[in-house]
C-alpha cells in the first residue's frame, strides 16, 4: 500500500495570526472585537505565575501582531488580510511514490485548496455525481494539479482563483493579482468606528506582476490601470458566480448583529442532567442573549460540583457549588471575571433553582443583569460588564454536572471535572424576547 498512498502535507491553513495584536494572554478577545490594553494582561498574568504561565492551560496567548508580519515574510499581509499572499499562500509537499518521482525541484503554479479535491478524482478515476438521491449537486469548484506532479514547469492550469474574507479580498488570473486591504485590520483593537460608514466601492486597490514579483513588493496599478480595472470587475462575476456577494458580508454577524451569528434554530431546550460535551456551536447561547435556565435538582447538605459550564478556561460561564455556596462565575477571556455568590449556603433537598440572564440594554457587547432564585426566592443578584458576543470558543463545549475539557473557574481548576455530587434530574433553557 506504502507505493500507492497519496499523502499531501499543507504547512498551514492561512497566514500567521495577527489576532495577538499588543499580545494577549487571550486570543478570543479580537475575535469578539473586545479592546483592552496591555497593562490588564500583563496584571492577570502576574496574577497566573507570571512569564511561567505562557503557554500553560492557564492562558491562551497569542503572539505580538508584528510576529505576524515577519512570520509571512517575504510576503506582505498576515492571517484575515486576504488582499496579500502574505495572508494566504502556504508551502504543499506530496508524496505518491507509484506516481510522482522523487525531484527536488518547486512547483510555483498558482494553485489553491479548491484544487485538491479534483486532483484525488482525477488519480482515483472518479466522475463526480451531477445527482445523488435526487438532488441536483453544485459542480466541483477547482482545477487539478496532477498535471504538474512529473512536469515541474508545466504552465498552470488554474487560471482564475479569487479570494475574500470579511471585505480584505483579491483576484488572481494568469499571473497578476489585485486585492484591496478592506475594512479591517487584525491589529486594530475593538470595533473600527469607519467600519460602520465603509464601503467596498470607495476601496483603495493595488496590483501586482506574480510572474515578475512573485513577494508583491511592487504596486503597478497606476502604470496598468486598464488591467487593474478588468481584475476589479472580474472579481465582481467571480464573486457572484460562486456566491459570495455581498462584498463584506462576513461583517455583518462579527461586528453588527453577533446575536445573528449561525445557531441551532432551538429557541427551548430539555437537557439531562448528565448531558456532556455539546459542542458550543450547537449549545445555547448562555453567554450573550436573553435566556432563562431552569434546574430540577436535588442536592446534600453541603454540595459541591459544577451545575453547568460553557466554554473553557480561555473564555466562558459556569454555575457552580462549593460547600454549599452557589456561584456564577462569568470568564471574559481570562482579563476580566466576574463572580457571583449566595450569602448563605443553599439547603439540602430538592430544588427548582432559575437563571435569568438579560441585556440591560440594545448593545450586544454590553453589560448582563444575572438573577439567580431558589424555588422563587432570590438568592444571587450582580451585573457583567461586558459579554463575549460572537463565540467563547472555537472547540469546547457545554457540558450540565461537570467541568470536561477546560475548566472555565480558577476556583476549580485543579479539581476538574468537579462532578456534583448531588442530582441534576433536568436542566431547561428557554431564549427570552
Amino acid at each position: 500500500y506504502e507505493e500507492n498512498t497519496l499523502i499531501v502535507y499543507i504547512w498551514g491553513d492561512n497566514g500567521s495570526s495577527g489576532e495577538g495584536q499588543d499580545g494577549t494572554i487571550s486570543e478570543l478577545l479580537a475575535q469578539n472585537s473586545i479592546a483592552t490594553e496591555i497593562d490588564e494582561h500583563i496584571k492577570v498574568l502576574d496574577e497566573l505565575g507570571g512569564l511561567d504561565a505562557l503557554g500553560s492551560p492557564l492562558v491562551d496567548n497569542m503572539y505580538h501582531a508584528g510576529w505576524a508580519w515577519a512570520g509571512s515574510t517575504p510576503y506582505q499581509g498576515m492571517k484575515l488580510m486576504a488582499s496579500y499572499l502574505g495572508g494566504t499562500r502556504n508551502p504543499m509537499a506530496i508524496k505518491w511514490p507509484k506516481g510522482i518521482k522523487p525531484d527536488p525541484k518547486p512547483r510555483s503554479q498558482f494553485h489553491h485548496c479548491n484544487d485538491l479535491v479534483p486532483t484525488i478524482y482525477e488519480l482515483v478515476g472518479i466522475t463526480p455525481p451531477k445527482m445523488v438521491n435526487g438532488v441536483t449537486q453544485d459542480p466541483i469548484h477547482g482545477t487539478s494539479f496532477a498535471y504538474a506532479f512529473n512536469a515541474p514547469d508545466a504552465p498552470g492550469e488554474l487560471k482564475t482563483q479569487f479570494f475574500d474574507i470579511m471585505g480584505s479580498r483579491s483576484i488572481y488570473h494568469n499571473g497578476w493579482m489585485a486585492g484591496a486591504v478592506g475594512p479591517r485590520l487584525p491589529w486594530v483593537k475593538g470595533v473600527d468606528p469607519d467600519i460602520l460608514t465603509w464601503s467596498p466601492d470607495t476601496d483603495v486597490w493595488e496590483l501586482y506582476n506574480l510572474d515578475e514579483d512573485f513577494s508583491q513588493s511592487k504596486n503597478v496599478a497606476n502604470e496598468y490601470p486598464e488591467k487593474l480595472q478588468m481584475l476589479k470587475n472580474l472579481f465582481l462575476v467571480e464573486s457572484a458566480k460562486y456566491k459570495n456577494m455581498p462584498i463584506g458580508g462576513g461583517l455583518w454577524t462579527i461586528i453588527f448583529h453577533p446575536e445573528l451569528k449561525v445557531a441551532p434554530e432551538a429557541t427551548s431546550w430539555e437537557l439531562p442532567g448528565t448531558i456532556t460535551r455539546i459542542p458550543e456551536p450547537c449549545a445555547p447561547r448562555l453567554g450573550c442573549l436573553n435566556n432563562k435556565v431552569t434546574i430540577d435538582m436535588d442536592i446534600p447538605a453541603n454540595a459541591s460540583g459544577v451545575l453547568y459550564k460553557l466554554g473553557a478556561n480561555s473564555g466562558g460561564l459556569t454555575l457552580y457549588m462549593d460547600e454549599g455556596i452557589l456561584t456564577y462565575e462569568y470568564n471574559l477571556f481570562i482579563v476580566e471575571r466576574t463572580k457571583l455568590r449566595s450569602d448563605q449556603p443553599l439547603p439540602a433537598g430538592r430544588h427548582k433553582l432559575e437563571v435569568v440572564t438579560e441585556h440591560t440594554d440594545d448593545n450586544p457587547r454590553g453589560s448582563l443583569s444575572i438573577k439567580v432564585s431558589l424555588n422563587g426566592t432570590q438568592m444571587i443578584e450582580g451585573i457583567v460588564p461586558r459579554v463575549a458576543a460572537v463565540l467563547f470558543t472555537a472547540n469546547d463545549c457545554l457540558d450540565v454536572g461537570q467541568a470536561l475539557g477546560s475548566p472555565v473557574s480558577l476556583d476549580y481548576h485543579e479539581r476538574a471535572p468537579f462532578k456534583f455530587n448531588g442530582t441534576i434530574h433536568t436542566m431547561q433553557v428557554e431564549y427570552l424576547e
